[in-house]
């Protein structure tokens, strides 16, 4: 696919997609609540629909249209069916790796599995706690690939458990297993991530306590269903943060974009970076505006990082054109993404003239570098696919070709008529 290259004076408003975030587990809480949950602004993407197959093939109703989407509520883990065939996720590592937790404690067998990429990333890092807790978990090998068969039948208890690694994921399939344990779970994180699954228990009616970064969940717990407003994913909106940052003279204002904290990382880097940036917020969402700026180089680390993971790819792209460098540490999570985000930055960014080294756990980034034309790969993954594009706006000699552009599909089915429309 041949990308929008050369492009200025790009202006606009747009409402972002809703939250995958948040769109996955509306489903999954309103499948295990009690009664009927609407659920407004979902996320009608390829990864989000690939949870309410799941959920359907578990024998909950779900029913979608134009508005909203509908779930019958089947009243808690126990209402949930014995799959017919595999429950296939697609490219989906939130819903596998959620509903391994979910299924966990469930009375009968089932098989998670999904697409090329995700029987290569590592399902060990949820499979290892839910172990401890009670489950049997079975993989295609030690590395713990899918396909995941998770045997019934086992009873779970709560567990405390030190997480390895920072990730919302693993900590979210603990969290809807120890929902189902008896007595309490007690997770203590390396570094506080996105905290969805915690706040949407609590808007299902459950009980968890956070402080610092430990979280306590007592089991056997229910939830009511609700009517659920998903905000626009700030990952989403990043693409066009860059756009309007980077593009020259141009304005974008982002509507209803979700704000909470544990995923605003990005707003910090672009005001190091001395970005031209203004957010109007209520309680988790609001306005983002930005425009042109001249940029610098930043250093980002540490507790920084779970905060804006998935926003890396586009961060990258700015500090291509930031002046000075930027240096990315403490990402070794970027190596088991949709693809190694590391490399995969690097070894495109490079096709297009930036001056990018990757390193074990992040990237050194040295600005200010024209970009041109180059034949590029988005690996099928639908952030590196997207930053791409954004990087071709800024090409003012040569074109700029995608390799499977069609991963972008899977979080933001309308990207690129959306930057169609910021032109005409």
């Amino acid at each position: 696919m041949k990308l929008i290259t050369n492009q200025t004076n790009l202006k606009g408003t747009i409402e972002v997609p809703g939250d995958k975030s948040i769109s996955h587990r509306s489903i999954m809480f309103g499948a295990l609540a009690k009664g009927t949950t609407r659920i407004h602004h979902f996320l009608e993407a390829e990864d989000c629909l690939s949870t309410i197959e799941v959920f359907r093939k578990l024998g909950v109703k779900i029913e979608r249209s134009d508005s909203e989407v509908v779930v019958h509520g089947v009243s808690g883990f126990q209402g949930l069916k014995k799959p017919e065939s595999e429950l296939y996720v697609g490219n989906s590592g939130t819903t596998i790796r959620l509903m391994m937790g979910i299924l966990a404690g469930a009375q009968f067998d089932t098989v998670l599995t999904g697409d090329e990429s995700i029987q290569k990333r590592p399902m060990n890092r949820v499979g290892i706690p839910l172990e401890k807790m009670g489950a049997r978990i079975e993989t295609k090998n030690d590395a713990g690939f899918a396909p995941v068969q998770l045997c019934g039948g086992n009873p779970l208890s709560g567990i405390h458990y030190e997480m390895p690694v920072a990730s919302a994921q693993v900590k979210s399939a603990i969290l809807f297993a120890a929902l189902q344990a008896e007595g309490e779970t007690v997770i203590h994180e390396k570094e506080k991530t996105r905290n969805h699954t915690e706040e949407m228990i609590r808007l299902f009616g459950g009980e968890i306590e956070e402080e610092g970064l430990t979280v306590k969940l007592s089991g056997n717990q229910s939830f009511t269903a609700q009517e659920v407003r998903v905000p626009g994913d700030i990952s989403s909106a990043a693409f066009f943060i860059a756009l309007g940052l980077l593009v020259p003279d141009s304005s974008i204002r982002l509507t209803n974009v979700g704000l909470n904290p544990t995923r605003t990382g990005i707003l910090d880097v672009v005001e190091a970076m001395g970005g031209n940036l203004t957010k109007e917020a209520s309680t988790f969402s609001g306005t983002i505006q930005v425009a042109t700026s001249n940029l610098r180089g930043t250093t980002i680390e540490g507790s920084l990082i779970p905060r804006l993971i998935d926003e890396l790819p586009i961060i990258a792209l700015l500090a291509t054109q930031a002046e000075g460098e930027t240096v990315i540490r403490d990402a070794e999570e970027l190596k088991v993404k949709e693809t190694n985000r590391i490399d995969a930055v690097a070894n495109e960014l490079k096709k297009m003239g930036a001056d990018i080294t990757p390193t074990e756990d992040g990237l050194i980034i040295r600005g200010k570098t024209a970009l041109h034309g180059a034949k590029v790969t988005s690996y099928g993954d639908h952030r590196i696919g997207m930053m791409l594009q954004i990087a071709a706006l800024l090409v003012k000699e040569g074109e700029v070709e995608l390799e499977k552009a069609e991963a972008v599909a899977v979080s933001y089915p309308d990207f690129f008529d959306v930057i169609k429309s910021l032109i005409d």
